[in-house]
């Protein structure tokens, strides 16, 4: 429809009662202008055209159409007044700019948008940057590309193992094993040698080691010295660690150094693809699961241990304006009391629970690992969930927690999208 009413106002015809189309009728308070083409670089180039109104400027360029607020247009330009581009800093005083403010001209010159401001400032963007930064483009976007998997679509997937030397020594290593990080919440490193120290090392390759109340580096056996199942030789269930901290920790790290028994297989379960399967089944369950938040707790008062932790979330988070899922709080262990919740929400709550927990319990959502010296496995905390099977003997792994954001910083410093 628009590029058929711009090209006929282009050819400067008009409807056979002598009228302009009714999209460019004035609107009351509307300032009217007639679209523009781009004058293109190069042939494919997308057609443009805008229209002024109250409050903001109309834009379409290809099949984007973007309605972006005057205040907005001002507040981010680009000049070298506004905007450091040494920093990647804005300049500008946010609080300075008028909200009534109308740009005085508009025009399009090939692919760049320009403004004229009441003051004579000038602030120009180019139509691709427009796309990619206003938030209907951002809706298009995915923020963090990732493949879904079960059990047989990782499997034949073949994701391979990165070897330590080269995760250590090489930045190609490096970015391999964070490709396969990003796309798949899980990353093998081989050929670690068995000892805290070096798995220290290795974890500190792609970001700083988050200190909790389990310390930095910390062992896990059965002895139960931490107030927590995980202590023990017993099986756990699929979850994801620290939903009682307001934000969960973002990545961690395995490592068995020593098994002598048997059991103790670990289990992985890709919970954005679990909870994909109840958007499509389900949606109003899904859309309950990011609405209603909950409080998962920690008490502990064992040996000199004493803490009480208290994080407050909804099962599933999105972000808001492309729906996209970013992070799973699934702990049924760690879930406090539920009062946070109305009478009228709390039944269709377990409902929708009820389905994400299903989806999490199929068996062929299950991957099944044996840890083993030598192998280490990193998991998104965010997307995977993990558990174990139970186990005899005396079973020894290390590990340790890492800051999600130096890890995505990592990623994005080695060209990868994060």
């Amino acid at each position: 429809m628009w590029s058929r009413r711009l090209a006929w106002l282009l050819r400067g015809q008009r409807g056979s009662t002598g009228r302009l189309w009714p999209w460019l009728r004035r609107e009351p308070g509307t300032v009217l202008a007639v679209p523009a083409r781009c004058h293109p670089t190069a042939p494919e180039s997308p057609w443009c055209a805008w229209q002024l109104h109250r409050d903001h400027l109309e834009l379409r360029y290809g099949s984007t159409v973007m309605r972006l607020d005057f205040v907005w247009l001002r507040d981010h330009c680009r000049s070298a007044s506004c905007y450091n581009a040494k920093t990647n800093q804005r300049s500008l005083d946010t609080a300075s700019v008028d909200l009534a403010i109308r740009p005085q001209a508009v025009r399009v010159e090939d692919t760049t948008l320009f403004l004229t401001w009441p003051d004579g400032h000038v602030t120009r963007y180019g139509l691709e940057w427009l796309v990619k930064n206003s938030y209907e483009g951002q809706k298009q976007q995915v923020m963090h590309p990732r493949i879904l998997w079960n059990a047989e679509i990782y499997r034949q997937a073949q994701v391979p193992s990165v070897d330590c030397r080269r995760f250590l020594e090489t930045d190609e290593g490096l970015k391999e094993f964070l490709q396969n990080f990003l796309l798949y919440g899980i990353a093998f490193v081989e050929n670690v040698a068995p000892t805290k120290e070096d798995t220290e090392i290795l974890a500190e390759r792609i970001s700083i080691i988050r200190e909790t109340i389990y310390g930095r580096m910390w062992y896990f056996t059965s002895d139960f010295s931490r107030g927590d199942t995980a202590y023990t030789k017993l099986a756990l269930d699929r979850h994801t660690d620290t939903t009682y901290f307001q934000e969960p920790c973002g990545i961690q790290v395995f490592h068995c150094l020593k098994h002598e028994g048997t059991g103790g297989r670990t289990l992985l379960v890709d919970g954005f693809h679990a909870a994909e399967q109840v958007l499509r089944r389900a949606p109003e369950h899904f859309e309950l699961l990011t609405r209603v938040p909950l409080k998962h707790e920690y008490v502990e008062n064992v040996g000199g241990c004493h803490n009480h932790m208290i994080g407050v979330g909804p099962v599933l988070n999105v972000y808001p304006w492309n729906n996209e899922l970013y992070l799973i709080r699934y702990n049924n262990y760690d879930r406090a009391v539920i009062n946070t919740v109305p009478h009228d929400v709390v039944r269709r709550w377990y409902h929708a629970h009820r389905a994400l927990t299903a989806e999490l319990r199929r068996p062929d959502n299950e991957l099944w690992v044996k840890l083993k010296p030598g192998k280490a496995l990193f998991v998104d905390n965010w997307r995977v969930l993990h558990g174990r099977e139970a186990f005899t003997g005396y079973r020894q792994l290390c590990g340790c927690y890492l800051t999600r954001d130096d890890v995505l910083n990592t990623a994005r410093l080695l060209g990868l999208q994060a």
